[in-house]
């Protein structure tokens, strides 16, 4: 048993990318993976996600449009006040405007951009370029 269904799922998604896949059945299945799934399908890194029931939890079936480079989850989740993205932007993402940091934040899971934007702090779960 892995102890982080979501880490599993974006390794997953990491290595099928790879291998130029276009599709991908994940055993994983929460609410919190299908938020972040919904994040990156309006970002364009994802395709059409679906839910299959199988009597056991349900799994996803994920489309894979071989626009993710890489993704992965940042352990420990780092509190993050309004004004200090930019500092996790340098750590996780490659340059500037490219690629999305996800954020729980109090209304809800948002990109880092959004959270700014509406001047949000919250803990860092992902990123994704």
């Amino acid at each position: 048993m892995l102890n982080d269904p979501l880490a599993n799922v974006l390794s997953h998604m990491n290595h099928h990318e790879k291998l130029g896949r276009k599709e991908i059945l994940a055993v994983n299945n929460s609410k919190m993976i299908k938020t972040v799934l919904r994040i990156m399908n309006e970002n364009n890194y994802v395709g059409e996600y679906k839910e299959i029931e199988d009597g056991k939890g349900g799994l996803l079936q994920i489309q894979l449009l071989g626009n993710i480079n890489k993704t992965g989850v940042i352990k420990p989740r780092f509190n993050v006040k309004k004004v200090e993205y930019e500092k996790f932007e340098k750590r996780y993402l490659p340059a500037k405007d490219f690629g999305i940091i996800i954020v729980s934040t109090s209304q809800g899971m948002m990109t880092h951009n959004q959270a700014k934007e509406k001047g949000l702090g919250g803990r860092l779960i992902c990123y994704c370029y």
